[in-house]
């Protein structure tokens, strides 16, 4: 099949691409380089049916395609908050060109949505049906509503049989190919332990996350395609909950440093609990993680290895 992937540069558009080639798919990645990198589409490029395209999702496209993912937007929050008003566009723009593309040949659309479309969550773990606790004023609103907005513009394309458009709401990703400034937690624990730095958390350390290996969150995208009918917004992440000075100590084991614990004050709407319910994924996809945070952290240690000895 032919597939297009907007934010092909980036960490998921770089993973969603390459297992879409070892699958024998042909695959056309679009990218500015906003937040992606050029070395992961060069790694795309050497592989068989792979084209790179390079352009911006705020502006139209028309690709003949199977599928859309749409992939495209900056993810991390010292990305999407250095340009907001470019981050909203992104949401909006990039996510109507997606499917108005999608509209023009047919295609099947895969939507990334977040976990951040839940806010700072007022129930515990966040079921699909929870319409969440989001400040549309905050600094994080860009991307928080920004995805909301994108889910919206998706369930009324897919409302009025314009297109199929699957929603998934991702939660915290990790694993190689991340951006050494990424600016998120397993990125910055495991750079900092290998400097032999501080290690830095965010208020008192009690704040939980679940962290789902890249290769389990792909393995999900998969299967949301691949489902007969449009099950509506899928929740893609571990069930697994560790506090930060949790996974400190994990990435501390992992990196065999036993750097201090710096704290520092808490971000403005930083959620306090982040965990998902996924029993709609593993009911109706038989989906559900395998990689646990040691092998994950293991493996995306070595790929941060690799890198510095280049």
């Amino acid at each position: 099949m032919r597939y297009l992937v907007t934010g092909a540069a980036g960490f998921l558009g770089y993973h969603l691409s390459a297992r879409l080639l070892r699958d024998g798919h042909q695959v056309i990645g679009l990218d500015n380089f906003h937040s992606g990198t050029e070395a992961n589409v060069q790694a795309l490029s050497a592989q068989p049916g792979f084209r790179f395209v390079r352009h911006d999702v705020t502006v139209p496209y028309d690709h003949a395609v199977d599928v859309v993912c749409n992939l495209a937007c900056p993810a991390s929050p010292p990305h999407y908050q250095k340009d907001p008003v470019y981050t909203a566009k992104i949401a909006f723009l990039g996510t109507l060109h997606a499917l108005e593309n999608a509209e023009r040949h047919g295609a099947r659309l895969l939507q990334a949505s977040t976990s951040e479309v839940y806010g700072d969550p007022l129930v515990h773990p966040q079921r699909e049906d929870y319409l969440g606790n989001v400040n549309p004023i905050g600094p994080r609103a860009c991307y928080d509503e920004g995805k909301r907005l994108a889910e919206t513009l998706c369930a009324d394309f897919h409302r009025r049989g314009r297109v199929d458009a699957r929603l998934v709401r991702i939660f915290n990703t990790y694993g190689p190919n991340m951006r050494h400034d990424d600016g998120r937690v397993v990125t910055n624990f495991l750079l900092q332990a290998m400097r032999g730095e501080a290690l830095t958390v965010y208020g008192d350390g009690s704040q939980t996350r679940s962290f789902c290996y890249v290769d389990d969150l792909i393995e999900g995208f998969a299967r949301v395609l691949a489902a007969p009918t449009n099950h509506g917004p899928i929740n893609l992440g571990n069930p697994r909950e560790f506090t930060m000075l949790e996974l400190a100590q994990a990435v501390q084991a992992e990196v065999g440093a036993k750097t201090a614990i710096a704290h520092l004050p808490l971000p403005v709407d930083d959620p306090r609990q982040r965990c998902p319910d996924i029993s709609k994924a593993t009911a109706l996809l038989d989906w559900r993680p395998s990689v646990e945070l040691t092998t994950g952290l293991r493996r995306t240690a070595t790929y941060f290895r690799t890198q510095v000895q280049r």
